[in-house]
């Protein structure tokens, strides 16, 4: 057996009916027995601990602090996981009642991005997040600085270091990391700006972690993208072009999965990453639609999105995936529905045609229709419709070529501004 890990989840006695309808305590011990587990953590015991009242020193009274300790020295764990956050007067009095290590909520998501972060982008604002987590706490050594690979020691360490030299070295590494990330921001920047000369829509896949956006990335782009029945298995943005049924060609963006509670240090470090569904056409909701949480798990990503800033006028496609797991009846039913919500499954490919088609739907819902007529030589204006318009129907008449054409404003406008001796015809609403 690896490290030995006791969950507890901290259940306040105070929370509204509505908030225990969307998502009961067993569930939410579940999630934080799935965050352990994905840290690579035996759960050796896991339970509920009701809160009446926050005690400042502890969080939990003392007789629950002295029940779990008996737990403890029986079990003997290697750390116990805490499903709440801790202050690092709370923490370190905790440890020393249990005689253990201990990890709260928050510590044990830095744990995972550190170790599942894989671009440098991706690295450095993780390790932001860690630093401004551990600049309150007692900070262990700072050799996981120099570590090739994920994680930040949270798991061990060779012991306590000087809290003024720790401090110092947080400070100064927050400052270096600030000024790498402006560098990749800019970067990131300019290749937005290259894409908008290209301007093909972009559509971002967000939802609940382990919701199946990568399975469905996957199906939709025909990539292998890590896909896993994990926590947080995505955490670094992945792009890839898409051609849709009618032509349309799209930008598919696979985000890092959303999380109830989400550490506030982790909303800020990754902003910039997330930038990409503030700058999408159009978002697409994954849900888990066989998931017990599925109301909540909605809740919980809205309010994300709401955090970050994204417009409540932006176009906003749900797909109810996983349906492979339901029964056939209710499958049946969620696959009847009409409208912005589409049940699919990214598994068996089941609804992924109706998918496409909602895709294309919300992308070209501003286009126009037009008629172009162009001479048979200019292949540069040919190419520029066919790049970024639906070719609806074409005639060739000797020296001339007539197109029948679906086409967004802006991408008229460009052509109109590229070529402005050619010919628009019977310009009207798209039908």
């Amino acid at each position: 057996m690896g490290t030995k890990a006791f969950v507890i989840h901290i259940e306040p006695k105070g929370r509204s009916a509505s908030a225990r309808a969307l998502r009961d305590a067993q569930a939410r011990l579940d999630e934080a027995v799935g965050l352990t587990a994905a840290i690579h953590l035996d759960v050796v015991v896991a339970q509920i601990a009701p809160l009446a009242r926050p005690t400042p020193a502890t969080l939990l009274g003392t007789g629950k602090v002295e029940e779990i300790a008996i737990i403890a020295r029986d079990q003997e764990p290697d750390v116990i996981i805490v499903n709440a956050h801790l202050t690092p007067v709370q923490q370190r009095n905790l440890e020393k009642a249990w005689n253990s290590k201990v990890l709260d909520r928050t510590a044990v998501i830095l744990e995972i991005f550190g170790e599942r972060a894989a671009t440098r982008e991706g690295r450095l604002q993780v390790e932001l997040a860690h630093l401004n987590y551990q600049r309150s706490r007692l900070v262990r050594s700072w050799t996981h600085l120099e570590r090739q690979r994920g994680g930040f020691g949270f798991l061990g360490g060779p012991g306590e270091s000087q809290i003024e030299s720790d401090r110092r070295l947080i400070a100064e590494r927050i400052v270096r990391i600030k000024a790498e990330l402006e560098k990749v921001k800019k970067t990131r920047n300019l290749g937005r700006q290259a894409r908008k000369k290209v301007p093909f829509p972009v559509v971002a896949l967000v939802g609940y972690t382990n919701a199946g956006k990568s399975t469905l990335f996957n199906r939709l782009t025909e990539s292998e993208v890590l896909a896993k029945d994990l926590l947080f298995a995505t955490l670094d943005p992945t792009m890839r072009g898409v051609k849709l049924p009618r032509g349309t060609n799209i930008i598919l963006s696979d985000t890092v999965g959303f999380i109830a509670d989400l550490p506030t240090e982790l909303i800020a470090a990754f902003r910039a990453t997330l930038e990409e569904v503030l700058e999408a056409d159009v978002i697409v909701h994954v849900r888990d639609a066989a998931h017990d949480e599925t109301a909540a798990q909605k809740a919980d990503v809205l309010a994300v999105l709401a955090e970050l800033g994204v417009p409540p006028d932006r176009p906003m496609l749900e797909v109810l995936n996983k349906i492979d797991l339901l029964e056939p009846e209710q499958r049946a039913g969620l696959l009847d529905r009409t409208g912005d919500t589409i049940a699919a499954s990214a598994l068996t490919g089941e609804g992924i045609p109706a998918l496409r088609a909602a895709f294309e739907a919300n992308v070209t819902r501003d286009n126009i229709t037009l008629s172009l007529k162009l001479d048979a030589s200019d292949g540069s204006a040919l190419a520029f419709a066919y790049r970024h318009a639906q070719v609806l129907d074409r005639k060739d008449r000797g020296e001339k070529i007539s197109l029948s054409l679906r086409i967004h404003p802006d991408d008229l406008s460009r052509f109109e501004s590229r070529f402005p001796r050619k010919i628009v015809l019977e310009q009207g609403a798209a039908p």
